[in-house]
């Protein structure tokens, strides 16, 4: 009987995994489009409007993508992770096939080679990954946050995501897709520490041992909101300025690979794997890098020279900034003599 429960257990923990999938993939879609709507408008997020925040369509993203965020957290609680998480690579594809058909981004053959290439070894990756050891108190997380190693780790990763901010994305945010996922991945991989806190605190208060008290749980609250609020201002930009069949395996490889990593540093989850499971991430991990430098050409070679050397233009007249060549607008410059562009 038990083991007919925990088959049970794991069907419904895989149908809210793929749920939670078509959910996220088709997010993307909608929250592009009303990006796009939004930047017809006024000014594109991509250079710091906010627009977008009037468009219905981009709400309708923002609706779609919780409902499969909560489907994937509640996937958790039926089945493990080393079943949930790969199916996560689900929303690239969903997201990739729709854009096709709605968005009109045609996604050559050497961008297809490097989404299977990045799933692939993402799922290698996750599979392999050591177990995860279950918090039983807010307190014993905030003993785990606390640690050394750790902390080294989250004070890397918000003077880098401070370097990216405040140099790279003024210079190289909309010519450099690392820039924008770069900082939404860094800092989801904080997220996932703090919203765990506080599922924990949630489940052990529902239970009857309340958490609420606990200054470590409005603590990891506050990281939660701050980390997921900087996650969807710099993913917005990212789908405002790039491609979205792009943007997604990206970011997913990215934010999977760092939320590994912290994981591994916070509950030292490293330690006495056997070494054909360190080999199996370590390849894992070329995989998904092999997987990136594809999608990265493939992004370019969707550009023609022409359109390469143009990308950007600003009207004197009314000095509104011109999209990149990716979106509907388009700006040829026809002769060097003439006096509405400049360069």
């Amino acid at each position: 009987m038990e083991g007919m429960m925990r088959v049970s257990d794991n069907t419904k923990g895989l149908t809210l995994a793929v749920v939670s999938s078509a959910f996220i993939g088709a997010s993307f879609i909608l929250k592009k489009k009303g990006l796009k709507r939004a930047g017809k408008c006024g000014t594109p997020a991509g250079f710091g409007g906010y627009a977008y925040l009037l468009e219905p369509l981009w709400w309708a993203g923002m609706v779609t993508m919780t409902v499969g965020e909560v489907a994937n957290f509640v996937a958790y609680v039926f089945a493990p992770a080393v079943l949930v998480t790969p199916l996560g690579a689900l929303s690239i594809i969903v997201s990739a096939v729709l854009a096709h058909f709605m968005l009109e981004e045609r996604l050559q053959k050497l961008g297809v080679l490097g989404c299977i290439s990045c799933i692939v070894g993402s799922v290698v990756i996750v599979i392999h990954a050591p177990q995860e050891h279950s918090p039983s108190s807010v307190e014993e997380i905030w003993n785990l946050a606390t640690q050394p190693a750790f902390l080294v780790y989250c004070a890397a990763t918000l003077a880098i995501v401070l370097a990216l901010v405040l140099h790279f994305e003024p210079r190289h945010g909309h010519n450099s897709i690392m820039v924008y996922l770069g900082i939404c991945s860094l800092m989801g991989s904080l997220t996932v520490v703090s919203i765990k806190a506080v599922g924990i605190a949630v489940k052990l208060t529902l239970e009857g041992i309340s958490q609420i008290t606990y200054p470590q749980t409005w603590l990891f609250v506050t990281v939660a909101v701050i980390c997921v609020t900087t996650q969807l201002n710099y993913l917005n930009k990212a789908l405002d300025t790039f491609n979205t069949a792009i943007v997604s395996p990206i970011y997913y490889v990215m934010f999977t690979t760092l939320t590994i990593v912290a994981s591994a540093i916070m509950f030292k989850d490293w330690s006495g794997q056997s070494v054909s499971s360190i080999a199996s991430e370590l390849c894992g991990f070329i995989t998904v890098i092999s997987g990136t430098l594809l999608l990265h050409t493939a992004r370019k070679q969707e550009m023609t020279p022409a359109a390469a050397s143009i990308s950007w233009y600003i009207s004197r007249g009314s000095a509104d900034t011109l999209k990149n060549v990716e979106d509907d607008h388009l700006v040829w410059l026809l002769s060097s003599e003439s006096p509405d562009y400049v360069q």
